[in-house]
């Protein structure tokens, strides 16, 4: 029930964002953008929606032994559901890939949240990762941003 209430208030938003932009023109710097800024030390991301703060979730990323990359990245791709073909087809729900293999994508081991546990992907709640997914499919990945700092 909240991932159907979400993706309906998602959808809304970025309509009446996309309309707004459309009938007022869209010259302010962050109209009908998405930055998730992912912090490697506090594990957590937060998503700012056209320069807001939209949302605030604890991820894991990864681990001594995975490294996740640092820097600005564009989705390449996204998959409602998609299976690892590194991890022994390890499910990843909601992935939003940005650089190679790495996408920030659901997580079952909701307990290990907030502390570094990946083999380098960004790891959020089932819900989280729905409620971005469906950001990223609204927004598009044109304007979305995935910034990972230390």
């Amino acid at each position: 029930m909240h991932t159907a209430i979400s993706a309906k208030l998602i959808n809304i938003t970025a309509a009446a964002l996309t309309g707004a932009a459309l009938l007022f023109g869209s010259n302010a710097a962050h109209a009908n953008q998405i930055v998730a800024r992912v912090s490697l030390s506090q594990q957590t991301m937060e998503v700012m929606v056209d320069g807001r703060p939209t949302f605030a979730w604890k991820v894991s990323t990864g681990d001594r032994a995975h490294v996740t990359p640092t820097g600005s990245f564009k989705p390449t791709r996204l998959h409602e559901m998609w299976y690892s073909k590194k991890y022994d087809n390890a499910p990843m729900p909601h992935s939003v890939f940005f650089s190679g293999g790495y996408a920030v994508h659901a997580t079952y081991a909701i307990n290990r949240l907030g502390r570094p546990a990946s083999h380098g992907c960004v790891r959020l709640h089932p819900d989280a990762a729905a409620d971005f997914y469906q950001l990223v499919e609204a927004f598009g990945p044109a304007n979305t941003s995935i910034v990972i700092v230390k």
